[in-house]
C-alpha cells in the first residue's frame, strides 16, 4: 500500500509474532542464557575471560580496575549492558558461587550473606590461576573464532577448557521455555571419571558414580540421599535435597544449642537468619531462646540456642522443614551441543567433554607439525647454505641486488624463496662451525618432534592418553578434597525401582515423534472397524513405527544409517493417546537426514541370542547380540551398508529361527537363520534374496509353531497363511509369489507371524490405529485376496502393524470410533511416502 507516499506492507499480525518470537528465543537461548557442553561457558562469561587473557591479566600480574575490563568486554565482544557484564564478573571471582573460581578479585565482591559488591570502579580482577587452563593453547587454532558484533574483531567461539568446566562448576540459567540447572562438582572426582570413561568406553552409570560421587557444592552441606543423583546423572534430570551442616551441642548448664556450620548452596545467610527469627516469633517455631551470627574469617557459625525444656531433634527438624536449612535442588542437566540446547546424561557430558579434548589435541599437534615443518625447511636450506658456503658466497658477491642473490641461489641449490630469504638475512656469525652445530641438532630435533607429532594424529589412543595426562596434571595441581558430604537415607530406592514394571506401547511417527503409553489404551474393536485416532499429528505426519515392550527393558534404535542407539523404555516420555510425543532428537543425537527404522526390546543383553538385520536391498546379517553391549545413546555401527541401501528390520532370534522376508512386491522367501554365518557388529551381510527392479523388502518374521503368516495390503486387505505353503529355499533366491499385486493400492504393508490368541494393531498414515483379534482374519491361501481387515480413509493407506497380547472385547465404552468426515487425509507427497514406507516396527513374533 501506498499512504502519503509511504509504501506500507502488509503482513499477518500472527505470523510476524510467531516469527520475532522464534527469533528472540533462540537469540536468548543460544546467545545468552545457556552454556556450552564443551567449555561450560556463556557467552559473557567466555568474553570476560577472552578479555583478560588478551588484556595480559594472568594470576601473576598485578590487579586492574574491574571498570577498564568491563569497558573492555563490552566495546570488543558483548554489546549490552555494563551491569549484566560486572555481574558475571563477580559471580565468577565469589567462592561461594563458584566452586573454582575463575577470577581472581581484589576488593568487595559481595558476600553470602546478600551483600551487594562495591562498584566496578572500586574492586580489582584479574584470572584466577585454574581459569588459564581454560585458555591453554588458544594461540594454537585449537578453536574456531568467530566475528564479534561489529565484525571488527574475532572472539573465540569456545575456549579449549583444559577442565570439564561444565560440571566441575556447574551453570543455572532460565532460557526461553527452558532452564538449565548444573550443580558444581569436584574436580578430582570428575578427572578421575574422565579418567575412567578414556579406559572403559562402554563404562555404566554405576561404574562412573563410583568415582564421580554426586554434586560437591562451594557451600559444604549434605546432600540427602543418591536417588536424586543417579535420576539426574542417568536421564538429565532430577531432584537433590540438601541440608545444611547442622550439629547439637550441650553447653555447661545442661541447655542444648544448635550449631549450623554449613548451609545450602545458593541460600543467603542473612535471609535465613532473619527467617528462622521471624517463626519463632511467630510461635511456628518453638523451643529457640537465643539466636545469633557468629560468622567470622575463619567460617560460618549460626548459633541457636534452645529452652531448658527444649527437644533439640524436634527443634532441629522443624528447622530443616520450615527453612532453607534444606532445600530441594532441582538439577536440569542442559546445555548447548552443536549449538542445539540438549539434556544429557552425566556420561553424554563426559563423551562429549573428552570428543572435545580430543579435537583440541589433533588440532593442536596439526599447529605444531605445521610450524615445525616450516622451521625444518628452512634450517635445512641453511644447511645447504652452510655445506656450500663458498658458492655461497661467491653468488651473493656477484648479484646486484638482494631479489637477484635469492633469484641466483634458487635457481643453483633448488631452494624455495622462504629458505632463500633465511640464507641471506643469515648473519656472519652463523657462519662458525659452533652455529652449525647448533642448526644441525636443531634440524634432527625437529625431525624427531615431526615424526612424534604424525605419530599422535595417526592414533586416536594416543589422543585419549594425551588428554588424560594433561587432566591428570591438572587434577593433581588443583584438586582438593569433598567438601559436601552424601549421606543414605534410610529405606530409599533407586529411580528404576520407582517404575512400575508395566506392558506399553511405544510410537514413533514419520516425522520423528516418539512417545510412550499404557499398551490398554487402544480396545480390541471388530474386524473391519475405523480403529481410534491414536494421537494429534502434524500435517502431513503419521505413525511408522509401533512397539510393544515392559518399562524396564532396553529398547533398541536401529536407523537408516546402519547405526543403533540403546535407551531404557521409561527413559522414552510417557504420553496420552492424543499427544503427539517428543522429537525422538531431544533423545538421541541423530545426524542429519539419519531415521530410525527399526525398534526392538532386549530385556537382556546376552551372547546366547542373535539379531538378525536386513536391508532394503535385500542384504541380511546376523550378529550376536552380546556384540551390542555397548550400545549407547552416542551410537554405535550395526551394519555396514552398501551405497544407496538402508536398513530397515531388525529381529533377535535364538539362533535356529525360520526367516520369511517379504517384499512390495508380493514376493517372500523362507530358508533358515542357520544359512546365516555369524559376523562382526561393523561386517556388511550376505544376499537374502535377489529383487527385481523397483522392488524392496516390507518385512521379515521368525516362524513359530501353530503360527500363520499374516499379510496386510496398503489398502487395508488381510490374511492369514499357513507358512507351510512358503517352502524353505535356499537364501539368495528370487522367493515366490504369497500376495497379488496386479492392482495398483494392492502393495504389501507388511507382514507378520501370529497366533490365533493374538490382537493385532493396524496403522495408517492418517495416524489411524485398529486392534482387531488375529482370529477375525480368516485362513486362506497365498493366492488369495483377504478381507477388509481396517476401513481406511479415501487416499491413506496401511503403513505398519504390530502383534499384541490378546484382551477382551470392549463394548466401547468410553471410546469414539473416529467418523470418516472428521479424519481428514494426511498423506505425505508420493515421492517421500515411497520411500518411508518400507519402514515397519520390529517386535519380537
Amino acid at each position: 500500500m501506498d499512504i502519503n507516499g509511504t509504501n506500507i506492507i502488509g503482513v499477518d499480525i500472527e505470523k510476524e509474532m510467531k516469527d520475532s518470537y522464534l527469533a528472540y528465543s533462540m537469540s536468548v537461548i543460544v546467545g545468552r542464557a545457556l552454556p556450552d557442553v564443551r567449555d561450560g561457558l556463556k557467552p559473557v562469561h567466555r568474553r570476560i575471560l577472552y578479555t583478560l587473557y588478551e588484556n595480559g591479566l594472568g594470576p601473576e600480574k598485578a590487579y586492574r580496575k574491574s571498570a577498564d575490563t568491563v569497558g573492555s568486554v563490552l566495546g570488543r565482544y558483548h554489546p549490552h549492558g555494563d551491569a549484566s557484564v560486572y555481574d558475571a564478573l563477580v559471580r565468577m571471582a565469589q567462592d561461594f558461587s563458584l566452586r573454582y573460581p575463575l577470577v581472581d578479585g581484589h576488593g568487595n565482591f559481595g558476600s553470602i550473606d546478600g551483600d551487594p559488591p562495591a562498584a566496578y570502579r572500586y574492586t580489582e580482577a584479574k584470572m584466577s590461576k585454574i581459569s588459564v587452563s581454560m585458555l591453554t593453547d588458544i594461540e594454537k587454532k585449537t578453536v574456531n573464532f568467530v566475528p564479534n558484533y561489529d565484525d571488527r574483531l574475532q572472539e573465540p567461539a569456545v575456549l579449549p577448557s583444559r577442565f570439564p568446566n561444565l560440571l566441575v562448576n556447574g551453570s543455572t540459567g532460565i532460557a526461553v521455555g527452558m532452564a538449565t540447572n548444573i550443580p558444581p562438582h569436584n574436580l578430582r572426582e570428575v578427572i578421575d571419571g574422565v579418567c575412567h570413561l578414556i579406559d572403559n568406553p562402554d563404562a555404566t552409570l554405576d561404574e562412573l558414580m563410583q568415582f564421580i560421587k554426586g554434586p560437591d557444592f562451594p557451600t559444604g552441606g549434605i546432600v540427602m540421599g543418591k536417588a536424586g543423583i543417579r535420576a539426574a546423572y542417568a536421564t538429565g534430570r532430577g531432584r537433590i535435597t540438601l541440608r545444611a551442616r547442622a550439629e547439637i551441642e550441650e553447653d555447661k548448664n545442661n541447655r542444648f544449642k544448635i550449631v549450623v556450620t554449613e548451609i545450602p548452596y545458593m541460600v543467603n545467610k542473612s535471609r535465613l537468619i532473619e527467617n528462622i527469627a521471624n517463626l519463632v516469633k511467630d510461635k511456628r517455631i518453638e523451643g529457640i531462646s537465643d539466636l545469633r551470627d557468629e560468622s567470622d574469617r575463619e567460617g560460618m557459625r549460626i548459633v541457636i540456642e534452645l529452652k531448658r525444656d527444649a527437644n533439640p531433634q524436634i527443634v532441629l527438624n522443624h528447622l530443616y522443614t520450615y527453612t532453607q536449612m534444606q532445600e530441594t535442588v532441582s538439577a536440569i542437566m542442559l546445555a548447548l551441543s552443536d549449538g542445539q540446547p540438549k539434556v544429557m546424561s552425566l556420561k553424554e557430558m563426559l563423551e562429549q567433554y573428552l570428543a572435545f579434548q580430543g579435537e583440541i589435541i589433533v588440532r593442536r599437534t596439526r599447529y605444531d607439525l605445521e610450524k615445525a615443518q616450516e622451521r625444518a625447511h628452512i634450517l635445512e636450506g641453511l644447511k645447504i647454505a652452510l655445506d656450500n658456503l663458498d658458492e655461497v658466497l661467491s653468488i651473493l658477491r656477484s648479484s646486484k641486488s638482494i631479489p637477484e642473490g635469492k633469484s641466483a641461489l634458487m635457481e643453483r641449490f633448488g631452494l624455495s624463496e622462504a629458505q632463500a630469504s633465511a640464507i641471506v638475512a643469515m648473519r656472519l656469525g652463523q657462519l662458525t662451525g659452533l652455529e652449525r652445530s647448533k642448526i644441525e641438532n636443531e634440524l634432527a630435533e625437529l625431525l624427531s618432534q615431526i615424526e612424534e607429532y604424525k605419530k599422535i594424529l595417526s592414533d586416536d589412543h594416543l589422543v585419549m592418553e594425551i588428554v588424560r595426562e594433561e587432566i591428570s596434571t591438572l587434577r593433581d595441581k588443583y584438586g582438593d578434597e569433598r567438601r559436601t558430604e552424601i549421606q543414605a537415607v534410610s529405606g530409599e530406592v533407586d529411580i528404576e525401582d520407582l517404575i512400575p514394571v508395566e506392558d506399553c506401547a511405544i510410537t514413533l511417527t514419520h516425522y520423528g515423534y516418539l512417545k510412550r503409553q499404557a499398551v490398554d489404551a487402544y480396545k480390541t474393536q471388530r474386524r473391519g472397524g475405523r480403529g481410534v485416532m491414536g494421537m494429534q499429528r502434524r500435517e502431513e505426519d503419521f505413525v511408522e513405527e509401533l512397539f510393544i515392550s515392559s518399562t524396564h527393558d532396553y529398547v533398541l534404535f536401529f536407523t537408516n544409517r546402519g547405526k543403533v542407539y540403546r535407551l531404557k523404555c521409561y527413559e522414552i516420555p510417557e504420553c496420552s493417546r492424543q499427544a503427539k510425543g517428543t522429537n525422538i532428537v531431544n533423545l538421541l543425537p541423530l545426524e542429519p537426514e539419519e531415521k530410525v527404522t527399526s525398534m526392538i526390546k532386549v530385556d537382556k543383553i546376552e551372547d546366547s541370542k542373535y539379531l538378525v538385520m536386513i536391508t532394503k536391498n535385500g542384504i541380511i546379517k546376523r550378529t550376536e547380540l552380546g556384540a551390542f553391549k555397548s550400545a549407547r545413546k552416542n551410537g554405535l555401527i550395526a551394519i555396514n551398508l552398501d551405497e544407496g541401501d538402508e536398513l530397515v528390520w531388525v529381529r533377535q532370534t535364538e539362533g535356529s529361527a525360520d526367516l520369511i522376508i517379504a517384499t512390495k512386491n508380493g514376493k517372500a522367501i523362507r530358508f533358515m537363520e542357520e544359512s546365516i554365518r555369524p559376523i562382526a557388529r561393523t561386517g556388511r551381510g550376505v544376499r537374502a534374496i535377489r529383487l527385481m527392479e523397483g522392488d524392496h523388502v516390507v518385512g521379515m518374521s521368525t516362524v513359530r509353531d501353530n503360527a500363520t503368516l499374516l499379510v496386510i495390503s496398503e489398502a487395508g486387505l488381510g490374511r492369514r497363511t499357513a507358512p507351510s505353503e512358503i517352502k524353505v529355499q535356499h537364501r539368495g533366491g528370487k522367493g515366490i509369489i504369497i500376495y497379488q499385486t496386479d492392482k495398483k493400492d494392492s502393495f504389501v504393508a507388511g507382514i507378520k507371524i501370529v497366533n490365533d490368541d493374538d490382537d493385532v494393531l493396524m496403522i495408517s498414515d492418517d495416524g489411524v490405529i485398529i486392534r482387531i483379534r488375529a482370529d477375525e482374519i480368516p485362513v486362506q491361501s497365498r493366492y488369495a485376496g483377504g478381507v477388509k481387515a481396517i476401513r481406511v480413509n479415501e487416499g491413506a493407506k496401511v503403513v505398519t502393524l504390530a502383534r499384541a497380547p490378546k484382551e477382551d472385547i470392549s463394548d466401547d465404552e468410553g471410546e469414539e470410533d473416529v467418523p470418516a468426515e472428521e479424519v481428514q487425509s494426511q498423506e505425505a507427497p508420493a515421492s517421500e511416502k515411497e520411500a518411508d514406507n518400507v519402514v515397519s516396527p520390529a517386535i519380537t513374533d
